[in-house]
Parts: C-alpha cells; structure tokens; sequence
C-alpha cells in the first residue's frame, strides 16, 4: 500500500517519488488538507473501500498505508 501512495503522489502531486518516505509527513511534502482528502477519495474510487478518516491522527505515509490496509482487511 505504501507503494502505492508513493505513485499515487508522484502521479497526482507532481512529487519526486525518491524522496518520499515511509516517515515523510504530509506536511514536510507540501501536501496541504485539500490534498489529503483528494487523495483519499481518490483511494477510496479505486479501492471500492470507504475510509472514514473523521478521528484518525494521520501525518505520515506509513501512518496512511497501514490505516488503509486495516480498511481492507
């Protein structure tokens, strides 16, 4: 999954996919609010997963993977 966020955010966030890192956080990246809810709502088109992040205290990479891996098992 962390992979896939990695291409997701290289693709989609224009990101150099070497300098993202399982502890990157959202915010060392430049990646704002807006940013993360796109990007989760894309996951969730392409996962067919909902993923409810309303009392989650997401901030890295590695925090999302796993939180998205949880949802889909």
């Amino acid at each position: 999954m962390f992979e896939k966020l990695v291409d997701y955010a290289s693709r989609q966030l224009e990101l150099d996919a070497t300098e993202i890192t399982p502890d990157s956080t959202f915010e060392s990246l430049g990646i704002d609010s807006l940013d993360v809810v796109e990007m989760i709502m894309d996951l969730e088109t392409e996962l067919g997963v909902e993923l409810d992040m309303e009392d989650q205290k997401i901030t890295t990479f590695q925090e999302l993977a796993d939180f998205i891996e949880s949802k889909l098992n």
